[in-house]
């Protein structure tokens, strides 16, 4: 039996996460970058050169989208945009007949955001994905497949904290980073976005989000640095959530989950602690307080070592193997433009709700979106 041809891949967007996922395409063999689009010439030929350096084979360099798709013929589109730029693009893709995979978040506003999900559902034939790599850490895996088995019981609560630190230099690098048009947020938007995707894929649907938010360390940028919100799901479940870039010299991302079973913490994308009431442990009226807390976190995450790729791109790459399994119609895509519009959304009512001060309808405010 002759070998399948591979998907040929449109990449748009020849910055620093477009080569993250050029790296990504060229380590698995089903994938072929055909075209590379950026209005930037220097930076299409500059990836473009690299390409043909690792596979022998120089990919076509455009300055736009429409243009590509005229001239060569692809099966994907892989968009690595500012994220402004993001659901104008898609749109494009999916009325192109093109399946397509999107950097986070899914695009600056709700509003252009809802565009990519009317064009999905416009297409069912067309596979549609979001970058969301932490979905895929084995240690949200173990997380997400225990709350889902009822090993947590009841969810009752969780804790989002990004400590993080960007210098003022970061802002100035680029003059789209900090504006609320093309960067979307700040340090909610941009470095937030991964923890909260996990923290709505862990505890569901949010019903109401109240939030404040500050520029507090930094210069020369419209969004926040700092945000902090507590979110009410639709479980009853509550939530804390804190992000910064203000935190010298910055602290790896926490989530925790808990339910009335079991709890979880995931602290630097590793499953640091982890203990559910049916491994038979002893707990008194008033929990665990002994050494070690009951954690039984070694004996969940048995990690396959991605031998031969780079630690920058593992996270990604195990996210193109479940796009490939959804483009083969093996499954469908664990981060899919719904999913990532939820999200976005989760973001954005957070955003509302600092702005004018008062608590945020979940659903009302998706509806004034999609309406």
């Amino acid at each position: 039996m002759a070998e399948k041809a591979p998907f040929r891949v449109a990449l748009v967007g020849a910055g620093f996460i477009g080569k993250t996922h050029a790296d990504v395409i060229d380590s698995i063999p089903e994938f072929s970058l055909t075209a590379i689009v950026d209005p930037v010439e220097k930076n299409s030929a500059a990836l473009a050169d690299a390409v043909a350096d690792s596979t022998g084979v120089r990919p076509e360099v455009f300055a736009d989208l429409a243009t590509a798709l005229s001239s060569v013929d692809v099966d994907v589109v892989v968009i690595c945009t500012p994220t402004g730029y993001h659901a104008a693009n898609a749109v494009s893709a999916i009325n192109a007949g093109k399946h397509v995979l999107i950097e986070k978040p899914l695009d600056v506003t709700p509003t252009a955001a809802v565009e990519v999900v009317k064009a999905a559902r416009a297409h069912p034939e067309l596979i549609g994905a979001v970058i969301s790599q932490k979905r895929f850490e084995p240690s949200s895996e173990v997380v997400k497949a225990a709350i889902d088995a009822g090993e947590f019981g009841r969810m009752t609560s969780g804790v989002v904290t990004g400590s993080l630190w960007r210098s003022q230099e970061y802002y100035d690098s680029g003059e789209w980073r900090g504006t609320w048009k093309l960067d979307g947020g700040g340090a909610l938007m941009n470095q937030g976005v991964h923890s909260i995707d996990l923290l709505v894929w862990f505890m569901g649907r949010p019903k109401s989000v109240l939030a404040r938010s500050g520029r507090l360390a930094h210069e020369r940028i419209e969004v926040e640095d700092t945000a902090a919100a507590v979110i009410e799901f639709v479980s009853g479940a509550l939530a804390s959530v804190l992000y910064t870039t203000a935190a010298y010299p910055g602290l790896p991302p926490r989530i925790e989950v808990h339910g009335d079973r079991g709890s979880a913490v995931i602290d630097a994308d590793a499953l640091a602690y982890y203990h559910v009431a049916s491994s038979g442990a002893e707990v008194g009226d008033y929990g665990l307080n002994g050494p070690g807390l009951g954690n039984q976190a070694s004996r969940m995450v048995n990690e396959v070592p991605y031998s031969g790729h780079p630690v920058e791109i593992i996270g990604h790459r195990r996210q193109y193997l479940d796009f490939l399994s959804a483009l083969r119609g093996e499954s469908t895509p664990r981060a899919g433009v719904e999913d990532a519009f939820l999200s976005l959304a989760t973001v954005v009512a957070i955003y509302e709700s600092a702005r004018t001060g008062a608590a945020v309808d979940f659903d009302a405010f998706i509806s004034s979106i999609d309406n």
